[in-house]
């Protein structure tokens, strides 16, 4: 069976339908912000410590820069470190959009009993693709049975009863079962012994912007006392950034703020579309700065919205920008919220 591609993996093409140009009096390309906007529209890709819970480590983030809202791309629990996005004040809107991109472990695995590598490795390939999973009881959901997706489970090696692992998975997918599950398969039994996040989404230990809490709490002081730009994107990532798997529809300037004020994109405002949209699938729609304007959920695929003239093409599920901040160029008409731009 061929190995299943994870979101970080997935190439898109960009296919564009109208060409337009975007006026530099409205709104500002991601990195060039205003210092205010930067904060209010940021993230933080960070390394979580052992010890603390997730909730308590965007806690401390929150004290630190002194911000009214903070919130995290998914829970670790409180012995489980590595990557942990901490979205920033209005950030936090894009954090379900972390929900669609996948995440990455590695994992060691304690089998309970002797067993042969080569028996190790066949099970954890055969918990690739889709699988079922019943929440584990201390797991705060309800514990009914879903199916949840593994990318690929990559044997590292394995020493004694050890076995190292990477596994890629769609978020909600409980770890701990899967070695569970996995030691029942072998015959022996197994536990999770030790996990480390090295992927949320577009966020990887990889990264250079991948940051502790004495990083930020650094390099915050440190803007504080120069207040240089520079400074603040050492540490902190606009909210687009979380954003970078999901596809993206880039509109006219003329669309934006009618999209703001909650209208449903149609086809006359679209001015590219990339490549792997199908129908009900989440989009980004994006301003020609690359700005994020909204999340929508389709209403066509890829090819029917490039072809399309007319029609709506996205439904809105989340507006992300605050409205005025490009001009008003459309009329209000007889309550239908769609935007023809």
């Amino acid at each position: 069976m061929p190995r299943t591609v994870p979101p970080w993996e997935t190439k898109r093409e960009v296919h564009v339908k109208n060409e337009d140009h975007t006026d530099p009096k409205y709104g500002h390309k991601p990195l060039e912000r205003p210092w205010e906007q930067y904060i209010r529209y940021g993230l933080i890709n960070l390394d979580k410590p052992a010890g603390p819970t997730s909730h308590e480590v965007a806690a401390w983030a929150k004290r630190i820069l002194k911000v009214n809202a903070i919130g995290h791309g998914g829970t670790l629990d409180p012995k489980v470190t590595g990557v942990l996005p901490i979205t920033l004040e209005d950030a936090t809107k894009v954090v379900q959009a972390l929900l669609y991109s996948g995440k990455e472990y590695i994992c060691v695995m304690k089998l309970h009993g002797n067993a042969e590598e080569s028996r190790v490795r066949q099970v954890l390939k055969e918990f690739e693709d889709e699988i079922y999973q019943r929440p584990p009881l201390r797991s705060s959901v309800k514990r009914q049975i879903r199916t949840r997706r593994i990318y690929y489970n990559e044997f590292l090696e394995m020493s004694g009863r050890n076995v190292l692992f990477r596994v890629a998975c769609e978020a909600g997918t409980y770890i701990r079962k899967l070695c569970y599950d996995v030691g029942e398969i072998v015959g022996v039994g197994a536990h999770m012994q030790e996990l480390r996040r090295t992927r949320s989404g577009p966020f990887s230990e990889q990264s250079p912007s991948l940051v502790t809490l004495h990083d930020v709490a650094y390099q915050f002081g440190e803007w504080e006392s120069k207040k240089d730009p520079a400074i603040l994107r050492k540490f902190i990532l606009p909210m687009e950034s979380a954003l970078e798997l999901i596809p993206k529809i880039v509109v006219r300037d003329s669309a934006v703020d009618a999209v703001c004020h909650g209208a449903n994109l149609t086809a006359p405002g679209v001015l590219s579309v990339e490549s792997g949209i199908v129908k009900n699938s989440l989009v980004v729609i994006s301003s020609l700065k690359g700005e994020a304007v909204a999340l929508a959920k389709a209403d066509m695929g890829t090819i029917e919205i490039f072809n399309s003239n007319h029609g709506t093409v996205a439904t809105l599920e989340r507006v992300l920008m605050e409205r005025g901040t490009y001009a008003k160029t459309w009329k209000t008409g007889s309550g239908k919220k769609n935007v023809q731009a």
